[in-house]
């Protein structure tokens, strides 16, 4: 009988599919030390990134039903 993979918890709640299987992840430097930032910067940081093609196979594998 084959088992069911699991999945990592903490990935699937910081990552989310697109409609065409692609991964969703929300920016870094968003937190603190706000002030030196520009607002053109933060207001870009605002806007979900793809994750980069170079670790889609990893996180497959921690996302095994994503």
């Amino acid at each position: 009988m084959q088992q069911k993979m699991k999945t990592k918890r903490a990935a699937a709640k910081r990552f989310k599919v697109t409609g065409t299987g692609k991964l969703m992840r929300n920016k870094a430097y968003k937190r603190h030390i706000l002030t030196k930032k520009s607002t053109k910067r933060k207001r870009n940081l605002r806007h979900a990134g793809l994750v980069d093609a170079t670790n889609v196979k990893a996180m497959k594998s921690i996302l095994p039903y994503a």
